[in-house]
């Protein structure tokens, strides 16, 4: 059971706050005979925010109702990953909120009201215990459809009730618990063979 007052949030990076593809090919163009360009350093901390993320983040950590996280699965194979990421954070959000930036292959062992992921599972997020708000999708296409709902899900108490439209959706089964499987950064990381000093987990 979550203890506190206040609605917990966790945030995805990658495809959520950050524009990974953009990323991956400006990293292609630079090592174009790389299978995996994204190992080499620059890939993470060069990702550009999505529109309307730096913005809604802080909108949301400011509010006096809610506990924002950034949580964030690794890729495990690329160690310039945890660092540029944690880089990333100090850049666009600021110090302060890289206390609470979370990197976690294992998203279900953090508590909490919501996360948005862009992703059903993978890394733990079918198996969170709270709601999954899912970045991309029909009813979460964007960051402005993100801000419209928690205008509505931060009631003046703090809870995390959720009222009016969002009623059948979080209570249905449709749009949080399909298994959209693996993106193709899981992929590449799922497959990549290590190399030189690499050791897999």
């Amino acid at each position: 059971m979550i203890k506190g007052s206040k609605t917990i949030i966790y945030v995805d990076m990658d495809h959520v706050l950050c524009d990974y593809e953009e990323a991956w090919a400006r990293q292609k163009a630079l090592f174009p005979d790389l299978e995996f360009p994204q190992s080499q350093p620059g890939m993470y901390i060069g990702m550009n925010p999505l529109p309307g993320a730096i913005d809604t983040y802080r909108w949301l950590n400011d509010h006096p109702n809610s506990d924002v996280y950034i949580l964030t699965a690794p890729s495990v194979y690329n160690s310039h990953c945890y660092s540029e990421k944690r880089d990333w954070v100090e850049k666009y959000l600021g110090l302060s909120v890289v206390k609470n930036l979370i990197i976690t292959p294992h998203k279900n062992l953090n508590e909490g009201h919501y996360l948005i992921d862009d992703m059903a599972s993978g890394k733990g997020q079918d198996r969170f215990k709270g709601s999954l708000i899912l970045f991309g999708s029909k009813k979460f296409p964007d960051w402005t459809s993100v801000h419209t709902f928690f205008e509505e899900a931060l009631t003046p108490d703090g809870s995390s009730a959720k009222v009016g439209q969002w009623d059948s959706f979080f209570n249905s089964d449709v749009g949080v618990t399909e298994d959209f499987g693996l993106d193709q950064q899981d992929r590449d990381w799922l497959n990549m063979k290590p190399a030189g000093r690499e050791i897999p987990d």
